[in-house]
């Protein structure tokens, strides 16, 4: 009774004409942000934590603000993948591997539809999840340490295996390229230089974003001129549907509602973000379908599910944040400092000593997704208008946002020029059917690999028996062989069954 009356205390402050305003800003500010190239949710939220204090902004409101502005992000992501094949933030790389073949058969307005429904139905699961079992799924998410992430990290690289498709060896050294520029930049245990080739400039390593950026954008910038030259026809057609079937909806419910609770989960774990989370859904529910799933190639449900998944994650994320004082992401660390300049420490006691600023964000995330769903589902006509815009004005707007996104990172020239290697090499990749997905998770799971494989070894002394000491970390390793050795061995044992039945 306790939890329904603070929640009634929460929705007290979140429903003032004030807050709710400030609600409406950050859901818009986050829209745009999110749709933009390299910024993503993280940049968003700083670039407006100096300002909701320099306001003077009450601490509810500008938890409200910034909150906001992130769940806003992880809706506006999906945009560019869908429409352009540039994802507007990490989590929405998954989104563009079946978002961008459904804009190019002319079903834009669908894949963007289905991806606003799916990330209000995940952010409205996991906000129930939050108010229902915060304090005990936080005492869970401790369990985790270094050797049970590490573990995580085995498991998700093992599910990749789903996504090789039709070249599993072309997949396969894609993921290994990834693997290979997370080791570039300084050892964080040694202090040795690893493939930097004396350049002070890869010293912290390839930046995420200009990775993204370079493969996907200038990669497709490329792709789009080539085709343009060559008289081929549009890559994207206008679309003349703006809203999915209920035949549609119906077609992937199950994916949108297991991947809102799996990305609920991921979610709570303090590090795993919404990449993880997306990229895990999407794997499951390609395996799920099966030989009956056009995965890959326009399918509605590998739109549907990473929505689902990196919404529920972002929601999920409080959780540690509020509970424990341990951000669940790299955009809650950034709210966590806002607390801190309002001199408030997040932790268990902020729930009694200070309900009005826990409720009150809760209450405003479930209010924000509504104005969110509202928002954006009368603009799908707007958006898929970017279809229209001729390829001699699009192919340099995407190029110079492309490059503002990389260049804000860390002001430097070297970035760009980074950026544009990239994307021919990219470009080359993708005339040789090297699948890019493979090759950005490799990138994104081999450094939490490696500095979860360094601290656990770091924390028993060198003895490796501690990645396998936990239940925990053995049941996901038994996953990860069971991901990998039960495919091959299911093929092989219907392939003896059509023999058995050939020969009687």
């Amino acid at each position: 009774m306790d939890t329904w009356f603070y929640l009634a205390q929460g929705f007290a402050v979140a429903l003032t004409p004030e807050n709710l305003l400030i609600a409406l800003i950050g859901c818009f500010i986050g829209t745009v942000v999110g749709l933009l190239p390299g910024l993503g949710p993280i940049n968003g939220v700083a670039i407006l934590l100096p300002l909701a204090f320099a306001l003077k902004l009450p601490p509810e409101s500008a938890l409200i603000l910034l909150a906001t502005v992130y769940i806003g992000c992880e809706y506006g992501g999906r945009i560019s993948s869908i429409l352009l094949n540039v994802p507007g933030e990490a989590a929405a790389i998954m989104t563009a591997l079946d978002g961008y073949p459904m804009a190019k058969q002319g079903r834009a307005g669908v894949a963007l539809s289905i991806s606003a429904v799916s990330s209000f139905v995940g952010s409205l699961l996991a906000i129930g999840g939050i108010i229902l079992f915060a304090p005990a799924l936080a005492r869970w998410s401790l369990a985790f340490g270094p050797a049970e992430y590490f573990a995580l990290m085995v498991f998700a690289i093992a599910c990749l295996g789903s996504m090789m498709g039709q070249n599993p060896l072309k997949s396969f050294l894609a993921a290994l390229m990834g693997l290979g520029l997370a080791t570039v930049g300084v050892d964080a245990n040694t202090g040795v230089y690893r493939f930097t080739f004396d350049s002070v400039n890869l010293s912290d390593g390839i930046q995420f974003i200009v990775v993204v950026i370079g493969l996907f954008s200038v990669s497709e910038i490329l792709l789009m001129l080539e085709q343009h030259t060559s008289g081929g026809q549009q890559l994207v057609r206008q679309t003349g549907k703006l809203l999915f079937s209920v035949k549609e909806l119906l077609h992937c419910r199950g994916a949108i509602l297991r991947s809102s609770c799996v990305g609920f989960f991921v979610g709570i774990l303090p590090g795993a973000g919404a990449t993880i989370a997306s990229a895990l859904t999407y794997m499951s529910e390609k395996r799920l379908a099966g030989s009956q799933g056009t995965f890959g190639q326009g399918d509605i449900r590998g739109v549907a599910a990473p929505e689902a998944a990196n919404n529920a994650s972002a929601c999920g994320s409080f959780i540690p944040m509020l509970t424990l004082g341990v951000p669940g992401s790299g955009t809650t660390a950034v709210m966590m400092g806002a607390l801190t300049l309002y001199n408030i420490t997040p932790g268990p006691t902020m729930f009694t000593e200070q309900p009005e600023i826990v409720w009150g964000l809760i209450a405003a995330l479930l209010m924000a997704n509504i104005m969110l769903l509202i928002m954006n589902i009368p603009l799908i006509g707007l958006f898929t208008r970017m279809l229209n815009i001729p390829l001699w004005c699009l192919a340099p707007t995407i190029a110079a946002v492309s490059a503002v996104g990389v260049y804000s990172i860390q002001s430097t020239t070297f970035d760009l020029l980074l950026m544009a290697c990239l994307g021919v090499f990219g470009y080359v990749l993708r005339k040789l059917n090297f699948p890019l997905s493979p090759l950005i998770l490799g990138f994104v799971l081999g450094e939490m690999l490696e500095q979860n494989l360094r601290r656990a070894l770091s924390i028993s002394n060198g003895e490796i028996g501690i990645l396998w000491e936990s239940n925990i970390s053995q049941l996901l390793l038994v996953l990860a062989v069971l991901v990998i050795a039960l495919p091959p061995l299911l093929r092989r044992l219907r392939h003896g069954r059509v023999l058995l039945r050939q020969g009687e």
